[in-house]
């Protein structure tokens, strides 16, 4: 990986994969202590 495009957009995957799961986690978490603090769903 000499070419310096390359690298940039190898780092961009990883920044943009790397936030896509944060998020999910961080909406998965929020659910859970949502239902057990309200004992109801989430609201959408």
């Amino acid at each position: 990986m000499d070419n310096e495009i390359v690298k940039r957009l190898a780092w961009s995957g990883l920044l943009a994969a790397s936030s896509a799961l944060a998020s999910i986690a961080a909406a998965r978490i929020a659910a859970v202590l949502w239902r057990r603090l309200f004992d109801e769903e989430p609201p959408e």
